[in-house]
């Protein structure tokens, strides 16, 4: 398989993308061609620093790079000479099968949604992220592409992670919950309201809404909602996250009984930070576009990047677009009139 990685891309590109990626190619062999997008000189002198260039690695040069208070359509289409832009162009071309990247998160879904194309039905592609519970992993779609989201954006939404989480992930028949802010059917803004509705009559398995301690108390495999309620989940959680680590640490450094303890309990404290760092998770794929696109944290670490290479090469082995055109297509008649398909990301 051949990938395209946004080399550009991130708050400490390149060198956390050139690292991450000579580390995806040690790992996963199954990779026999990586691109690395971006000035030339810039990557080559950071490849220069892991001595011996892999023959698997091909600089593919790209002038420009896309700043963090670019417009995101704005940046694609003044900047076609952007790493994310010729990264995404590779897809296009069929010389690679998936792009990664660490960077403007609007730039990569615009980019994406203007040169692949949204699948066949598909209105709006949403960021499906994966997070973890005490019992399993559940998908998070949407998680920043399209925070003006209408109904039948978010119906969308369900069959897609519901087929990630089936195809991907292994669940069978997976749960499919809408956020709200109560259980009830009647709870919620208008919006919200309007998908209960929606879901109720989607051939998947929804279970109703759900609130803020359903996702860890009572979890689904698959949790809707739109791109700005989703995109602010996901960083709070991250923030807790690191947090309660962070504090946990601070309190057991407070007296020899307590350091001796976490001494013993050091595994588990080494085992709840891999399952809640999200370096370990990678990328989020980008669900709706004709093509695999892995959209990874801006503060990538070069774990976070060869995680999210090593999400991109699942997702490729996985072939999940066919299944997602099969179950948009037999819903079709449930989302009411066609909506044209355009590029709206604000992330």
């Amino acid at each position: 398989m051949k990938i395209a990685l946004d080399g550009m891309g991130g708050d400490w590109a390149p060198a956390n993308p050139v690292s991450g990626a000579i580390e995806a190619l040690r790992r996963f062999p199954q990779i026999e061609r990586l691109y690395l997008v971006g000035r030339e000189a810039d990557l080559k002198a950071e490849l220069d620093k892991h001595g011996p260039v892999s023959p698997r690695v091909e600089i593919v040069p790209a002038l420009q790079v896309v700043e963090m208070g670019d417009a995101a359509i704005d940046s694609v289409r003044r900047k076609k000479d952007s790493s994310i832009s010729r990264a995404v162009d590779l897809v296009k071309r069929g010389d690679a099968q998936a792009v990664v990247s660490a960077g403007h998160t609007g730039a990569a879904v615009a980019a994406s949604t203007v040169r692949l194309r949204t699948l066949p039905g598909v209105v709006r592609p949403g960021i499906a992220t994966v997070m973890p519970t005490e019992t399993n992993l559940f998908v998070l779609i949407d998680a920043g592409a399209n925070i003006d989201a209408k109904p039948v954006h978010l119906g969308q939404y369900a069959i897609m992670g519901a087929a990630y989480s089936e195809h991907v992930l292994g669940y069978t028949n997976p749960s499919v919950g809408l956020m709200s802010i109560g259980t009830e059917e009647a709870k919620g803004n208008d919006l919200t309201r309007e998908v209960f509705k929606l879901l109720s009559a989607l051939p998947i398995n929804f279970r109703g809404n759900v609130e803020g301690h359903d996702l860890f108390e009572h979890p689904v495999e698959v949790v809707v909602t739109d791109g700005f309620v989703g995109n602010v989940m996901l960083k709070t959680t991250e923030s807790i996250a690191g947090a309660m680590l962070h504090w946990l640490k601070h309190e057991l450094a407070q007296n020899p009984v307590r350091m001796f303890g976490a001494m013993l309990a050091r595994g588990a404290f080494r085992a709840i930070r891999r399952k809640t760092n999200y370096e370990e998770y990678g990328g989020s794929p980008l669900l709706g576009v004709n093509g695999v696109c892995i959209i990874a944290h801006g503060a990538s670490s070069p774990l976070a990047i060869t995680n999210a290479i090593r999400v991109a090469a699942e997702s490729i082995s996985h072939d999940l677009n066919p299944h997602i055109v099969e179950r948009i297509a037999a819903a079709r008649e449930l989302f009411g009139p066609a909506e044209e398909a355009a590029p709206q990301p604000q992330a």
